[in-house]
């Protein structure tokens, strides 16, 4: 693409904008680099990586990115054979700990980010030469005393020296012999060698070498002749030091040219990983959202907004072509928002294909351009000169020698600058051939003879951008499908021109004109209408869908909580059956006992009848709800305040109303509305059925309670739940001993049960029963 094309788009300014949020050098010189490309494969592999950045981002508050510099001249120089500096082996070590930093961050990484961990993957990890540079220069850019033995011992011994220098040069100072030579009692260091400033009258008559002077020469520095050995002494031993710092940073230097192509190698990959995160940070400051590439040539833009207007002013449109029209054109007055729709399409365009995110709303979607072609010029403009229209037609020469049909063109004002007949004829020709190549046009105008052109013309599409006649301002809102007026007549009534001529403008204007002006008002005022109707309708789908999941979610907690109260039926019902057939054989016996004296013919039909009555009671009790078998509702039959059992969510409830093939029935504090088929007639009134039930139960509990109680094979929970039962039962018979049988087994449920009877508020003690009544296989519970 040409340059040109970005400098009309301001695409520099994004670039300046995503170089600010990298973090390094190579970071920001990837992205003052970054060029939009046609490929469609690169723009997706580019796309998910800024993708995954941002997911990473978004999950981690902290990335490991510090600490990378640009080494990349010190390791050309270490490459030639160089001893590199300190301040660059701090550098060197500085980006290796980076390195590794972020090797490891993507190694551990839990979210999937295969682009961005597959570049990190090709990070080396140098521990070595990164404790060795650690070990010897230190955070300030110096080598470390324990860089080597030899250095520890020579720093150790300048220490040393300079201390006694600088205890004789004291003693020197405090002498009263030379008091009064001295400018002061101070000890100063000149090349390298302690001096003392002298008054200039006594140099003489003060032992020394000199050394400088001050710039007034009152002053002169001396080094007095007691401590010119020890300065010899100090300035070998700093020789000896510097030769030591040169061979440590020459074997450090070789150690590093070792591994000049894995460091550049680390470089790049960080660059990279630095570059994505840069992208991922411009999407999250700009509210951008990944484009949907498409291959079919079409761009969908919703809520596009351009990225260099505020987000506080700038207002979003919907941009769409490729589908059913190739060209679009936007006619209206000059009032800036037509060329603000031009640059939003054609710099989010550039975006896209430069792998950044863009400011538009979720799915959006944009298809790749081999070439992006504008000519945008200064839509504000009062005055256009013959030297403006070959301007731009120069740049439309140039267009159609080189646009094909997978490029967008961008024009704005075709045809302007001229005469308005020749140039809106000239407009006309370009466009229809820009339409007969299927090339993707988006034209700005405000010749109304194209607005007519453009609906005569299968392919083109006319738009414009709203205008508010009362506050003469656009609302920079692009309405596609409804040609702009130019507002002429409404603008200058408004701004106080004479009614009389605007009446005469008015009869001046041809009557096709006027008539044309009047259709498209009327078209942008059933816009409007049309919008707000739609916008009426979306309010409302979204209430209905809210109401929808609200109501699902309804009937799933219905549903969730008809399996939880059927199951704890179930459980219910299986103790009172064991239960059941544990009484009744405990009847049978007793009866068995009983009737001894009775002959054998009315002893066996005592205990006929009582099977017969215990099987009945057991038929019932394993048999569904008398309402399953019972009669559905009919029809006819239903009527409000009836009680009917509904199956499907195995509750009893009021009728309420009745419909065609339902009935709103009150289950509890819920109004259903539930089938016929699903309902059954009741047999008898709830409360005369509750109340029958309560008296059986109290009755069996008074009169059938025995003295012992089985509950062998039950769970520790089941067990609890019978005993305590039948423990009130014993209470309300006037029991005071019974006997638990719950057996050996693992000797779980016997010490669930004695833990139980222990703590329960009824019982006074336990013990283990005698061997004749089952042994540690039994507990005798005695109440209280």
């Amino acid at each position: 693409m040409e340059q040109a094309v970005f400098h009309i788009l301001e695409y520099p300014k994004i670039v300046a904008m995503l170089a600010e949020r990298a973090g390094s050098v190579m970071g920001r010189e990837l992205a003052e680099e970054l060029q939009p490309v046609s490929e469609i494969e690169i723009v997706e592999e580019r796309l998910g990586e800024t993708a995954e950045a941002r997911t990473i981002l978004g999950g981690i508050a902290a990335v490991p990115l510090g600490g990378i510099r640009d080494v990349r001249t010190s390791l050309k120089r270490a490459e030639l054979g160089a001893s590199l500096e300190p301040e660059e082996l701090l550098a060197i070590g500085s980006t290796l700990y980076a390195a590794r930093r972020i090797w490891h961050f993507f190694a551990e990484l839990a979210e999937p980010a295969p682009r961005l961990a597959r570049i990190a993957a090709t990070i080396t990890v140098l521990r070595n030469i990164e404790n060795a540079i650690d070990s010897t220069i230190s955070e300030q850019g110096t080598l470390r005393d324990d860089a080597s033995v030899e250095l520890l011992r020579l720093r150790r011994e300048i220490r040393l020296a300079q201390h006694r220098v600088k205890e004789k040069l004291d003693s020197i100072l405090r002498s009263t012999e030379y008091q009064k030579y001295f400018q002061e009692a101070l000890v100063t260091v000149r090349g390298d060698r302690y001096a003392i400033p002298v008054k200039q009258e006594y140099r003489h008559s003060f032992p020394g070498i000199v050394h400088d002077q001050s710039a007034s020469g009152a002053t002169v520095f001396i080094e007095p002749m007691a401590v010119v050995n020890l300065n010899n002494e100090i300035k070998q031993l700093m020789s000896a030091e510097k030769n030591e710092i040169e061979r440590i940073l020459r074997v450090i230097s070789d150690k590093i040219r070792q591994v000049v192509i894995p460091l550049r190698e680390n470089g790049q990959a960080m660059a990279q990983i630095d570059f994505a995160f840069a992208k991922a940070k411009l999407s999250f400051d700009m509210n951008a959202s990944i484009p949907i590439i498409n291959r079919e040539g079409y761009v969908k833009l919703i809520k596009a907004r351009h990225p260099l207007i505020s987000q506080d002013k700038v207002v979003p449109v919907d941009i769409y072509i490729g589908k059913k029209f190739n060209t679009l054109l936007i006619t209206g007055p000059n009032t800036g928002g037509k060329t603000v729709t031009l640059k939003t399409l054609g710099l989010l365009t550039l975006m896209t294909q430069a792998g950044l995110f863009i400011p538009a709303a979720a799915g959006s979607e944009m298809t790749v351009f081999k070439e992006v072609f504008a000519d945008i010029g200064d839509e504000q403009s009062i005055e256009q000169s013959l030297s403006t229209f070959s301007a731009h037609m120069t740049n439309l020469v140039k267009i159609l020698k080189h646009v094909s049909v997978h490029d967008l063109v961008l024009i704005d004002e075709i045809g302007a600058g001229t005469d308005p007949d020749e140039g809106a004829a000239l407009a006309m020709a370009i466009l229809e051939y820009l339409l007969s190549i299927e090339v993707k046009t988006i034209a700005t105008t405000h010749y109304s003879e194209l607005k007519t052109f453009a609906y005569s013309r299968p392919g083109i599409e006319n738009a414009s951008v709203e205008f508010d006649i009362q506050t003469l301002k656009p609302t920079y809102r692009l309405l596609i499908g409804i040609p702009g007026s130019s507002n002429a007549f409404a603008i200058s009534r408004r701004l106080g021109l004479e009614d009389s001529i605007v009446q005469r403008a008015k009869q001046m204007i041809s009557t096709e004109h006027a008539e044309l002006e009047t259709v498209i008002t009327n078209l942008e005022i059933q816009k409007k209408s049309y919008l707000q109707q739609q916008e009426e309708v979306a309010r409302q789908q979204q209430e209905l869908k809210a109401l929808q999941e609200k109501l699902t979610n309804e009937q799933e907690y219905l549903l969730r909580n008809k399996t939880e109260v059927l199951a704890k039926a179930r459980r219910e019902a299986s103790l009172l059956l064991r239960q059941t057939r544990r009484t009744a054989e405990e009847m049978i016996a007793e009866l068995k006992a009983q009737s001894f004296t009775q002959n054998a013919q009315a002893r066996q039909r005592v205990i006929q009848n009582t099977r017969t009555k215990l099987r009945e009671g057991l038929e019932n009790l394993t048999s569904d709800d008398e309402e399953d078998t019972a009669q559905p509702v009919a029809l006819e039959q239903a009527q409000p305040g009836m009680s009917v059992f509904v199956t499907t969510l195995q509750q009893k409830g009021t009728v309420l109303s009745v419909g065609n093939s339902d009935l709103l029935v009150q289950l509890g504090a819920m109004k259903v509305t539930v089938p016929l088929t699903a309902c059954r007639l009741t047999s008898r009134p709830e409360q005369t059925k509750a109340a029958v039930k309560r008296t059986e139960i109290q009755f069996t509990k008074i009169n059938e309670v025995n003295r012992q109680i089985d509950v062998r094979g039950m769970t520790v929970e089941e067990a609890e739940e019978v005993l305590g039962k039948y423990l009130d039962d014993v209470l309300l018979a006037g029991l005071h001993q019974v006997l638990v049988i719950h057996g050996k087994g693992t000797g779980a449920l016997r010490k669930g049960v004695r833990s139980y009877l222990k703590n329960h508020h009824l019982v006074r003690d336990i013990s283990i029963g005698e061997v004749n009544e089952g042994g540690d296989g039994a507990t005798v519970v005695r109440l209280s």
